[in-house]
C-alpha cells in the first residue's frame, strides 16, 4: 500500500502543538485536526496565524490530511440550524485550504429513508456545500456509519458534483448499522477521499437514531457521548485495531482495488492509553503496507 498514515491529533489528548510534535515522533506522515471551536475555530485564526501554523506543521515534516468540521447536533437536518452551519462549514473549508489541505470531514446527520422533508433539507444544504467545495477545489467529506453505504450513495448521487464526498470509517459501520465495510468501499468508490482507521464491534442491534440522534428527537450527536458509548455503553465497543470485527485484510485490499491513494488516518476516541494505542495502530497499518508491497 502506498497510502500515508495519519493521526487525528485530538485523539492524543494533548495540547495542539504538543500533539503535533508527538505525532511526528510516532512516525505519522500527517494529522487531522478538529476545527470547530477553541484555538482552531476559523473565527479565532487570523491570516497571519494561519500562515504561522501551516509553517509550523510543515517544519515538523507533517501534512494535514484533513480538518474535521463536524458541528454536531443534528447535522444539516434542521431547517432552522442549517443556514448557520452551512456558513461555518464554508469557513472551515477556507481554513483547510489556507492550511494546505483540501478535505474537511463531517457528519451531516442520518440520511432518512422515511422523512421527505428532512431529506430535502439535507439535500439542499449539501448541494450548496458541494458547489462551494467544488468551486474551491476542495471536498466536504461525509463520514460513513449513520446509514448504510447504499443509502449514502443514493443520497450523494442526487448532488450535482462530488464536492461533497466520503470520509470512510469502517468501524462506525460495523458498530452501528452492521453494514459491510468491504462492500461499502466498493459502493462508494467514486466518492472516497479520506479514511479513518478504527476498529470495534456491535453488542446490540440498534436504531442509529438512538446513537447519532435525529431532528425532532431529544437525542443529538455529541462526540463526548459517542466516546462514552464506545467505552462502556450497552450498544457497541470501540477497540484497538485488530481486536474488533473490522476485516482489515479485505478492507485494505478493497481500498487498493478501487485505487484509493489517500490517507489512512487513525482515530481513537476511548481507552486509558491513547498514545500507546495509536503507536500500536501505526504498527498495525505498517504491517499491512509491507504485506501489500510483496
Amino acid at each position: 500500500m502506498i497510502n500515508k498514515s495519519g493521526i487525528i491529533v485530538d485523539s492524543l489528548r494533548l495540547p495542539l502543538r504538543d500533539g503535533l510534535k508527538k505525532a511526528k515522533e510516532m512516525g505519522a506522515d500527517g494529522v487531522q485536526i478538529f476545527a470547530v471551536k477553541g484555538e482552531m475555530d476559523p473565527e479565532n485564526l487570523s491570516s497571519a496565524q494561519r500562515q504561522e501554523l501551516r509553517r509550523y506543521i510543515e517544519d515538523l515534516g507533517l501534512e494535514i490530511s484533513a480538518l474535521c468540521g463536524d458541528l454536531g447536533g443534528h447535522g444539516f437536518q434542521s431547517e432552522v440550524d442549517s443556514p448557520a452551519k452551512i456558513e461555518k462549514s464554508k469557513r472551515i473549508i477556507d481554513l483547510a485550504l489556507d492550511l494546505g489541505t483540501d478535505i474537511v470531514t463531517t457528519h451531516i446527520g442520518i440520511v432518512p429513508e422515511d422523512n421527505e422533508r428532512v431529506y430535502e433539507t439535507m439535500q439542499k444544504a449539501c448541494e450548496e456545500l458541494s458547489i462551494y467545495a467544488y468551486k474551491s477545489n476542495a471536498h466536504f467529506a461525509v463520514e460513513t456509519g449513520p446509514e448504510t453505504a447504499i443509502v449514502l450513495k443514493s443520497f450523494l448521487d442526487t448532488l450535482t458534483n462530488n464536492g461533497v464526498a466520503v470520509n470512510f470509517d469502517p468501524a462506525n459501520m460495523v458498530m452501528v448499522t452492521g453494514d459491510d465495510p468491504v462492500e461499502g468501499v466498493k459502493l462508494l468508490k467514486d466518492y472516497i477521499v479520506h479514511t479513518h482507521v478504527k476498529d470495534g464491534y456491535r453488542l446490540l442491534k440498534v436504531d442509529p437514531k438512538l446513537v447519532y440522534g435525529f431532528v425532532g428527537l431529544e437525542k443529538e450527536l455529541r462526540h463526548e457521548e459517542l466516546a462514552k458509548l464506545g467505552a462502556t455503553g450497552p450498544l457497541f465497543r470501540e477497540t484497538p485495531l485488530g481486536e474488533g470485527n473490522v476485516d482489515f485484510e479485505n478492507y485494505f485490499k478493497a481500498l487498493i482495488e478501487i485505487g484509493y491513494t489517500g490517507y489512512l488516518t487513525i482515530e481513537r476516541e476511548v481507552g486509558e492509553d491513547p498514545v500507546g494505542d495509536i503507536e500500536k495502530a501505526l504498527a498495525f497499518i505498517q504491517k499491512y503496507k509491507v504485506l501489500a508491497a510483496k
